[in-house]
């Protein structure tokens, strides 16, 4: 008969905790299919607003989204950031779901994650807005560079915008916070290095090419001067 007690009592006690945690997990259900709703209307937000203000064409233009085709996906940036805004809206109601369940463990992982996201967002998005600078700048200078006569002018816009892309590369990493000091110090190497190695092949092999230069410029800087006229 004690034993039958003990039993009875320890399945009220299950039956009272189970009683008191269920409407936490009703509460924990409720929140995660609220946020589900909530994350597509912004990722729908996001998207409609991005391609009302032409960032799609950006994006084309600057060649991020046949970047993004060529790794096989078949999303341009602009989707690629409304499902970035919709996994973190997600990330953020699992949050607020386990918080309920006293899941603190959880929590915690899930909110290192939902503080990751946004740095991902802003990573894509200084990525994009650099890469159509970049192109920018090699229409710019290459325009200028035939405007004034020099050959040259198709390579000096390719080798500037590959330094901005460099640039930009950098910082969007720097955003993510991937070995920042490093990435830099390798910057700066590389950047050395690049110099260095145009710097020799001017000497040691384009002496000739910078005579004809030279005397291409020079007589439209005679020209030029007041004392010719």
């Amino acid at each position: 008969m004690e034993t039958i007690d003990l039993a009875l009592e320890s399945l009220r006690m299950l039956l009272s905790e189970a009683a008191a945690f269920l409407p936490r997990v009703l509460l924990a259900v409720a929140i995660a299919i609220a946020g589900w709703l909530l994350a597509k209307a912004a990722r729908f937000t996001v998207v409609k607003a991005l391609r009302s203000i032409n960032f799609h064409v950006m994006t084309e233009r600057a060649r991020i989204d046949a970047f993004l085709q060529m790794g096989g996906s078949t999303a341009d940036t602009t989707a690629l950031l409304g499902t970035l805004v919709y996994w973190l809206v997600i990330v953020a109601a699992l949050i607020m779901a386990c918080n309920s369940l006293d899941l603190s463990y959880v929590s915690e992982l899930l909110s290192r994650i939902a503080l990751f996201v946004p740095r991902v967002i802003l990573a894509v998005v200084i990525l994009a807005g650099g890469a159509y600078f970049a192109y920018f700048i090699d229409g710019s200078v290459t325009i200028y560079g035939r405007n004034v006569g020099f050959d040259e002018a198709p390579l000096l816009g390719r080798l500037a915008r590959y330094a901005v892309m460099l640039f930009v590369v950098l910082i969007a990493l720097e955003q993510l916070g991937i070995a920042g000091d490093i990435i830099r110090e390798s910057f700066l190497i590389i950047l050395a290095g690049i110099v260095l190695a145009l710097a020799l092949a001017f000497g040691l092999g384009g002496r000739q090419w910078a005579a004809n230069l030279l005397e291409r410029w020079w007589p439209q800087q005679k020209k030029r001067e007041p004392g010719n006229d």
